[in-house]
C-alpha cells in the first residue's frame, strides 16, 4: 500500500507532460494532475491520499508499466549526467594538455581545430584573469555538438544499411 502511495507521489512530483505520457487510466491521471495544482498543504495531503486510493485500484500489469516508465526516467537522467561529466572532463583535459586537441582531431576529423585552438587560448586567459568563462562554455558546447553528431552518425548508417536491403 505504501509502495503505491510512493509511486503516486513520484508521479505527482513529475512535470505534467511526463505524467501525460505514462500509460494509466484517466481517473488516476486526473487525480495526479489535480494534486499538482493544489498548493495548500492540507488540501494537497488529502489529494495525495486520494491519489493513493486510486493507485490501489490499478491492476498489477498497469502498476508494472508505470514503474517501468519511472525507472526509465531515472536511468536516462543518470546517463545524461554521466555524459555531461565526461564532456566536462574532456574540456578540462583540452585546457590542461595540448596533446588532447590532437586526440580530439583524430576522433572527430570534422572538428574545426583552429576555432578550438582559439577558444582554448581564450579560456586559459579567462581563467588567469578571472574573467567570465565565455570561451570555456563555448568549448563545452562544441564538444557536446561533436558528441551528438557522433551518436547520430551510427544510427544514420544503420538506416542506410536497412534501406539497401
Amino acid at each position: 500500500m505504501t509502495a503505491l502511495q510512493d509511486l503516486g507521489e513520484e508521479l505527482v512530483s513529475q512535470p505534467k507532460d511526463r505524467v501525460m505520457r505514462v500509460p494509466m487510466p484517466e481517473d488516476v491521471r486526473d487525480a495526479i494532475l489535480e494534486c499538482q495544482k493544489i498548493k495548500d498543504h492540507e488540501g494537497r495531503r488529502r489529494q495525495m491520499q486520494f491519489v493513493g486510493k486510486k493507485m490501489r485500484t490499478l491492476e498489477e500489469d498497469e502498476i508494472a508499466a508505470i514503474q517501468t516508465v519511472i525507472d526509465s526516467w531515472k536511468g536516462a537522467s543518470k546517463a545524461e549526467t554521466a555524459a555531461m561529466h565526461a564532456l566536462e572532463r574532456r574540456r578540462e583535459k583540452l585546457l590542461a594538455d595540448d596533446k588532447a586537441l590532437t586526440d580530439l582531431k583524430a576522433e572527430f576529423p570534422e572538428a574545426d581545430v583552429q576555432q578550438l585552438r582559439t577558444l582554448i587560448r581564450n579560456a586559459r586567459k579567462e581563467q588567469a584573469e578571472s574573467k567570465p568563462p565565455k570561451a570555456y562554455r563555448e568549448i563545452f558546447q562544441i564538444l557536446k555538438q561533436l558528441q551528438q553528431s557522433k551518436a547520430k552518425a551510427p544510427a544514420d548508417e544503420q538506416n542506410d544499411d536497412a534501406e539497401e536491403d
